[in-house]
């Protein structure tokens, strides 16, 4: 079996080979760009399996590659390091579609169980298919087999994170879901980084995505003091 790609993506050298190394004696596939151009350019040609984003960069900052991915349609987890743990700059991330968020200095085995907590759950516990299961609600069609979205006949773009929380919603009907409990669903026990914010930006983009008007949900509705419901 082929090893996971990992594409590091970090000025720092001395940062980007001590990474490297430690991936590497993980059994991860490693690559390495030392600023935003050369990343973006990795990425689309070496089709990595997540990606280490850091945010300051000396060509374009690391959301502005984040975006661009995105914007590409790229799926696969992004998690971003900063030595700056702003808030802003943490939600600005999830905008953008950050999978993860870790804050330097780091504790490298902490950030290598996380690298593994977001491959499990990209392409091992997402990849769980549940064969013919289609679910649909209005205009959207959820095909729970091929992991895929559709509004109105046409393909809807979610990131894996987005798909998980919709999944889990969508699978769970009319029953109000608590911010805690996507949490646990969504990022795992050992996530530190799903924050309850975290959890509302994520929803506010599904119902950009999905809802006729993302002000007056009909679908992803909000339970006031609780969480988030799927309504069918």
């Amino acid at each position: 079996m082929a090893a996971d790609r990992i594409l590091i993506i970090e000025d720092e050298k001395a940062v980007a080979r001590g990474l490297e190394y430690a991936l590497q004696a993980e059994g991860f596939d490693v690559l390495c760009a030392e600023n935003g151009t050369n990343g973006l350019n990795l990425a689309r040609s070496r089709n990595p399996h997540l990606i280490l984003l850091d945010l300051r960069l000396p060509d374009i900052s690391g959301f502005d590659v984040c975006r661009q991915l995105r914007k590409e349609g790229f799926r696969q987890p992004i998690l971003m390091l900063t030595a700056l743990d702003d808030p802003i700059d943490k939600v600005l991330g999830l905008e953008l579609g950050a999978d993860d968020y870790v804050v330097k200095p780091y504790n490298l085995r902490e950030l290598i169980a996380r690298i593994r907590s977001l491959l499990r759950r990209a392409y091992g516990e997402l990849s769980k298919t549940i064969q013919g299961k289609v679910i649909e609600f209005g205009e959207i069609t959820i095909d729970l087999e091929q992991l895929q979205v559709f509004k109105s006949g046409q393909a809807v773009f979610l990131t894996p994170t987005e798909f998980r929380i919709l999944r889990y919603l969508a699978t769970h009907p009319d029953r109000p879901v608590s911010r805690d409990s996507l949490i646990e669903a969504v990022w795992g026990y050992d996530s530190d980084y799903g924050s309850h914010r975290t959890v509302d930006v994520h929803i506010r983009h599904l119902r950009e995505k999905l809802e006729s008007d993302p002000s007056d949900p009909r679908w992803l509705v909000t339970v006031r003091g609780m969480g988030y419901m799927f309504r069918s």
